[in-house]
């Protein structure tokens, strides 16, 4: 009996373990037990090598024992995909969007910590060579860092946390040049600061620290609150900034965004595309600390992990704000829209106005968003043919479209007007392709063929 309960207590402690905080290393180690990681142990170059093989193996996760120019090893692809980011966050795709949408709508402050496991290794002498820092095409500006997250303290929020996603160009062993959007949330606080900001930059989160990075929440709120809704997400202070950061991550790096500037670019963005040159800030870092054996985490600009990181956050703020004035089902940021400037919308219609009031909300759910695509409830939203069905039959160009011109847009869309030193404007399209509350003698809905089975006929 005595051997039964212990046996009990190890699965139940494993259970709690996975249930309540995956972490990048546990969930890293559920892909090895299920046979779903690669592992590479011959010398790799972080020079095109590791992007190379990371894309010609359709961004499935990979880990890079030899790394020929750093001691540490490299991860990719842990959210390669929609069922990989649902499991890592203990849930199925099919409940993922209420789950990342009851984590923005309720988010739980995180508890500080006196110890954190990406402090073990404290290095104040910085050289910022140590890191696999790569390069990933041969029109790249410099060695970047495309997958880590910024956190910032806005002064004017009460010193509330920002974190969010900037790509670093290495400069030398201790600067990067860093790429920040206008009017996001750092190129705010920073404005509020006088245009100086000390950063905690993380390389090597958990998918809910991700995923809470690339979610915009109404500014003041505390995005790592997100993170420990979807996951039990501590936090740690760092040693030589007045930042926390989560205590589990692999890498953080404690600098300072200065004033002053330099050329930033080209690099691959979330179009597949490459960005132009631009004059960026510059972060001094002044202290790198890490886990004993560190794990170093990339992702490919402008594949599949940064096309789910950077649109499928935005698909449960556009749902909570489409469920404000109508009646949401699903909403889908597709990828043909570089997953970021187009969306389809799922309601269950019930008032003539409903698909305009989606169309509104949408916008305002995701700012960024160019075309919306309105449908009703029989719709599949993940199937192309079905949606352009919706469009051919149940759209009007005169009477169900919105045209919005000179608005906000977003510097990803290459069409739109990115004069340097403004925000992007562009003009934005949304589709009512619901079925319209008028009779033409002809049905709104596809004609399904009886069900028989085949096998009495073979």
């Amino acid at each position: 009996m005595l051997a039964f309960w212990r046996f009990f207590y190890k699965r139940t402690v494993s259970y709690l373990k996975w249930a309540n905080s995956l972490g990048i290393r546990i969930f890293i180690d559920h892909l090895r037990k299920n046979g779903e990681l690669t592992r590479i142990t011959k010398p790799i170059s972080t020079e095109y090598e590791v992007a190379s093989v990371i894309e010609a193996m359709g961004e499935k996760p990979v880990f890079f024992e030899n790394v020929v120019e750093s001691s540490m090893p490299i991860v990719a692809g842990l959210v390669s995909s929609k069922d990989l980011i649902a499991r890592a966050v203990g849930t199925t795709k099919e409940l993922l969007l209420p789950k990342l949408s009851s984590a923005i709508e309720k988010p739980v402050p995180p508890k500080l910590v006196e110890r954190g496991e990406c402090q073990e290794v404290v290095e104040k002498s910085v050289d910022l060579n140590n890191l696999p820092i790569m390069r990933y095409t041969e029109k790249d500006g410099g060695k970047y860092i495309p997958s880590a997250i910024a956190i910032v303290k806005d002064p004017q929020f009460a010193g509330a946390r920002n974190m969010c996603f900037h790509r670093l160009m290495l400069l030398d062993k201790s600067h990067f040049a860093v790429r920040i959007v206008e009017d996001r949330g750092t190129d705010t606080a920073l404005k509020h600061s006088g245009g100086e900001l000390d950063v905690a930059i993380c390389v090597g989160n958990s998918t809910a620290v991700l995923l809470a990075a690339a979610t915009s929440l109404p500014k003041g709120v505390d995005e790592l609150g997100m993170a420990n809704a979807l996951e039990r997400t501590e936090l740690v202070r760092c040693k030589t900034v007045d930042l926390e950061v989560p205590s589990d991550c692999e890498i953080v790096l404690e600098g300072r965004i200065t004033k002053e500037k330099t050329s930033e670019g080209p690099f691959l963005d979330l179009t597949g595309t490459i960005d132009k040159v631009r004059q960026q800030p510059i972060i001094e870092i002044k202290c790198i600390t890490h886990r004993e054996k560190p794990i170093y985490q990339t992702i490919l600009a402008g594949r599949n992990e940064h096309k789910f990181l950077m649109g499928m956050p935005k698909e449960p703020t556009i749902f909570n704000e489409v469920n404000k004035v109508c009646h949401c089902k699903d909403v889908y940021i597709t990828p043909g829209g570089c997953s970021w400037l187009h969306a389809v919308v799922q309601i269950h219609k019930v008032n003539p106005d409903d698909g305009k009031k989606a169309i509104a909300a949408a916008f305002e759910g995701h700012k960024s968003l160019k075309h919306c695509v309105v449908v009703d409830d029989d719709i599949n939203i993940y199937d192309p043919h079905d949606v352009e069905w919706a469009i051919a039959t149940r759209f009007q160009a005169d009477k169900n479209s919105v045209i919005l011109s000179n608005q906000p847009g977003s510097s990803l869309d290459p069409s739109g007007d990115l004069s340097e030193g403004k925000k992007a404007t562009t003009a934005k399209a949304g589709l009512d392709a619901t079925i319209p509350p008028f009779a033409t003698g002809k049905g709104f809905k596809k004609e399904q063929y009886r069900k028989i089975d085949v096998g009495k006929f073979l």
